[in-house]
Order: structure tokens, then sequence, then C-alpha cells
């Protein structure tokens, strides 16, 4: 199994923060947030194989990174020649460039570089494997009130099959939103090409994940334990207070 780092992203909601520095390299309390989500990827039994995907922009403080980071599974950085927001190539689009650029022929692990989470990923992909299909992290958010609306908002069925995606829906059917994890078994990867082939969004994954849903049998693991998404100057504080007691 192969696992890939979303990175491609500007940050400009963290400016200056990220005005010379990629999101997942910002410290998060004593070492960069990227380590931390590969402290929670590292242990998943079978996983041989990291891909990180950045930008023309970052691409070499992420090479830099990577001399120096010391791990037991290769990590390979690629950049997708991207320069600014207005050229980037999208979450989805990134996905594909690095599935064809790194010939990636395996079951694949899809992470946000910018969320931080301490769930046990392992058992999601035993989860994957025993479905036999893709598999969408959860995250029950019901004491969020107007704020789930802002998310992608799932429905499960008593299997744990998704019956309902919705992005960012105006009136929210259930408390369970997705988060930017997601566990793709190698038979399904072709998907990501017919789904950009038929000119549908290309930068925010919950689109590709609620177009997925209709084509094959996916299902939501819902974690527990603390998780953010690191958008602004608000999140990056939080986290940064609780993780430097980590």
């Amino acid at each position: 199994m192969k696992a890939l780092l979303l990175g491609a992203g500007y940050g400009t909601r963290l400016y200056p923060l990220t005005k010379n520095r990629p999101k997942p390299l910002l410290n998060i309390g004593r070492k960069p947030m990227v380590e931390w989500i590969l402290d929670r990827l590292l242990p998943i039994p079978g996983l041989n194989g990291i891909a990180l995907v950045t930008n023309s922009r970052f691409a070499e403080n992420f090479e830099d990174w990577r001399k120096s980071y010391r791990s037991p599974v290769p990590v390979a950085v690629y950049n997708d020649g991207t320069t600014s927001n207005e050229d980037r190539l999208g979450a989805v689009g990134d996905i594909q460039f690095t599935i064809r650029e790194g010939k990636i022929d395996d079951d694949l692990l899809v992470v946000a570089g910018d969320n931080l989470f301490e769930f046990d990923v392992a058992k999601m992909v035993a989860f994957g494997r025993e479905k036999g299909g893709p598999v969408v992290c959860l995250k029950d958010m019901q004491h969020a009130g107007p704020l789930i609306s802002q998310y992608s908002v799932v429905t499960l069925d008593a299997n744990r099959r998704i019956t309902d995606f919705e992005e960012k829906p105006a009136r929210p059917k259930t408390s369970l939103i997705s988060i930017c994890l997601y566990y793709f078994p190698k038979a399904t990867l072709p998907l990501v090409d017919r789904y950009l082939a038929s000119g549908h969004n290309k930068d925010q994954p919950g689109w590709y994940i609620q177009w997925l849903v209709k084509q094959v049998p996916t299902f939501g693991y819902v974690i527990d334990g603390l998780w953010f998404d690191i958008g602004d100057i608000d999140s990056y504080d939080k986290a940064n207070e609780i993780f430097e007691k980590r």
C-alpha cells in the first residue's frame, strides 16, 4: 500500500506564516505538521511507500525536509509544476498527477497535509480491506451547530456504507462530516481519471467523493479523538497549544 500526502496548496489564509514555507512544514509543537501525520501512517502494516505532492514554489522546501527526515519507508516528493492559486491543479488533480507520475498501482491512502489527528489509521485501513471498497474518514460534529454546513455531510446505513454524501449542504441531514483522509483500493484508482475526464470539480476532494459513492460501494469510518483542519491562524494556534504538550 502507498500513502499520498496532499501538500500543493499555497496556504494564503495563514500568511505571513506560509509566505515562504508550505503549511505542512510549519511547526506544531516540537516538529513539523507533516511529521505528526507520518507518525500515524508509518505503523500501518503493508505500507511500503509515501508520496508527497507539492508545487514549484515549495518543492525545494519539501526536498530539504525529506533529506533530513529519517523514515523507515521511502518518501518521494512530486512537484506538480504549478506556481500559484491561479494555475493550481486542485486536490483531485494532484491525486491524478501523483498516481501517474509515481506509477502507483497499489491500494492508496490519501491524506490532507494540513490535518492533524490521533486515531489508529491502521484500523481504518483494515476496515477498508475487509469491505473491499473505498473508505472515507468521518467525524461526528454533533456539537458544531451551523458550522456543519461548512463541510461534507454524510449518511451511513447499518453496514456503514455511505448512502448520502452532500458537499456543504444548507440543511445538513446528519452530524457526520467527511475529513480529507481516504482509502482507495487499487481497483478504484482509474475512477479518478474518469471523474476528471467528465469535467467535474478538480479542486475539492469532497466533490469527487460525492460522485464516487454513486459509482461503487463506498464506506464511512467514524474516528474518535482529536482532529484539526489547519485552515487559518486561529486553528493553527489552537493545534499548537495542544500539541506542544505532546
